[in-house]
């Protein structure tokens, strides 16, 4: 690829050094006193002190015999002033040609400016990397979405805004934990490299392992995994980890992605519901000072209680369709056809999957403040425990927040015998064409076997949260480094 001229001329730059024997990459580390948030937090009491500091070069200003620069690090700014009789005329000639996106260390004294602000004289600087290509034009900045998620080390120097949303995801991943272990749950790791893929409806990612000459699978969830630890004798368990999904990428999905899931023995759906409203507050808490936030647009808040919601019901206000008394899926097919309501290409779906893409895409966005949809059908449920007054529908709710699904949560099926049942349901379905079927887990039955106390479970999805509390449009802006298409 042919370089720029800006290009050109740096790397004449940097040869010009090494041949003067000054290797700009050779330093190991640079031992800095102060980070530039900590000199202007100081203030005053600073003044007259002399201080190291560190950082990337990004504005400068100045000729002749004086330059004040801008030096950014990762917590701010700091303002420093090079002057030709401190430096002396060499060291000054090679500070003044420093390139902007150069990385620097120096050493000086604290001064005020006559416009009041805190600035480090250079009394000595020590170029510690050099930036072979020129960074985004200041004013303009990034605004090619393409080249922002494909080179997001440019936009987190372009913007120091999109940093802010990175320290957020880590403060909420942070509150969660948090929260969590003061109520003695357990952090634990499972596999990601899986045998049987499970926990969830979805495609996976399939890999192989030549020591042992095996396909494996990328987990769709941990699922099952931790619910083994019920059944081993750990009684509250969470883990935070990735989860990989072969599935289509737009701004609500990414096939790689963060989520929580916990399990809480000797509780049920509605403790799942307390534990719901106790993350995302304690979340919303941490970002916000309170409990509630604005997405897209509207002020949305989390105190407790959220709102109830059982989906045929839900359906039923937003399509007249009693789903409840329709008899099979073809009938499903043709009233909502009747009703207008294009469901793409259903022939592989019952007429419980039917009910939840009518739901997705007709009652969802219009869930702006939190509710729980509650009352899943069996059908679409095949790790939930039935409800003892409605044997077809399950003791399971998703959570809603600002037209947002951010989990699933249900009283775990414990009886071995229904547990087999479902998944030989889902067996049949997969061989009729459903490829996001829930597969057969022998193993997992006889855990089931041994006993599994009744037990609440519970998975949020990390991104998706993030996305709202950040009042950020696509899931990307969330992601550090989204999966994309190869570049052309």
């Amino acid at each position: 690829m042919e370089l720029s001229d800006q290009e050109s001329i740096r790397r004449e730059k940097l040869a010009a050094l090494r041949e003067a024997g000054q290797d700009p990459f050779a330093q190991h580390r640079y031992e800095r006193t102060h980070t530039g948030a900590q000199v202007q937090e100081a203030g005053d009491a600073i003044v007259g002190q002399t201080v190291a500091v560190c950082g990337r070069l990004q504005a400068r200003r100045g000729h002749g015999k004086a330059v004040f620069a801008d030096l950014f690090d990762e917590s701010g700014k700091v303002q420093v002033y090079a002057k030709l009789d401190v430096l002396g005329e060499d060291r000054f000639a090679a500070f003044s040609d420093l390139d902007l996106g150069d990385i620097l260390g120096l050493r000086g004294e604290v001064f005020r400016t006559r416009s009041e602000e805190l600035t480090v004289r250079v009394d000595e600087f020590t170029l510690l990397a050099k930036a072979l290509r020129p960074l985004p034009e200041k004013f303009h900045g990034l605004h090619d979405p393409e080249i922002r998620y494909r080179q997001r080390y440019l936009d987190l120097i372009s913007e120091p805004q999109v940093r802010e949303i990175f320290r957020a995801r880590a403060k909420l991943i942070q509150a969660f934990r948090q929260y969590l272990t003061e109520r003695e749950f357990l952090e634990v790791e499972t596999p990601i490299l899986q045998p049987i893929y499970g926990g969830a409806a979805a495609r996976p990612f399939t890999t192989h392992h030549n020591a042992l000459d095996m396909n494996l699978y990328l987990r769709i969830a941990p699922e099952l995994y931790l619910k083994r630890l019920l059944v081993g004798g750990f009684e509250r368990v969470f883990e935070i980890g990735r989860m990989f999904r072969n599935e289509g990428i737009d701004t609500r999905h990414n096939p790689e992605f963060t989520m929580m899931e916990v399990y809480q023995a000797y509780s049920d759906v509605t403790g799942m519901m307390d534990l719901v409203e106790g993350l995302v507050g304690a979340a919303c808490l941490a970002l916000h000072g309170g409990m509630k936030f604005t997405y897209r647009g509207q002020e949305i808040d989390v105190t407790p209680p959220w709102r109830r919601l059982p989906l045929l019901e839900a359906i039923r206000e937003c399509s007249g369709l009693d789903f409840g008394a329709i008899p099979d899926a073809e009938t499903a097919r043709k009233l909502a056809a009747e009703a207008k309501l294009d469901l793409g290409n259903t022939v592989a779906l019952g007429r419980w999957e039917i009910a939840d893409k009518l739901f997705d895409r007709y009652v969802q966005p219009g869930l702006i403040q939190p509710t729980f949809v509650t009352d899943y059908p069996v059908a679409i449920s095949p790790l939930a425990k039935r409800r003892q007054d409605e044997p077809d529908l399950t003791a399971r709710f998703e959570p809603f927040v600002g037209g947002e699904e951010i989990g699933n949560a249900f009283s775990e099926l414990n009886d071995p015998e229904d547990q087999k049942a479902r998944f030989e349901e889902q067996v049949r379905a997969r061989q009729e064409g459903d490829v996001e079927a829930h597969p057969m887990d022998e193993d997992y039955v006889t855990a089931l076997e041994y006993g599994m106390p009744p037990a609440g479970g519970l998975g949020l999805g990390i991104d998706r949260l993030v996305m709202l509390l950040t009042d950020q449009p696509n899931l990307r802006e969330v992601l550090l480094f989204p999966l994309l298409r190869a570049a052309e």
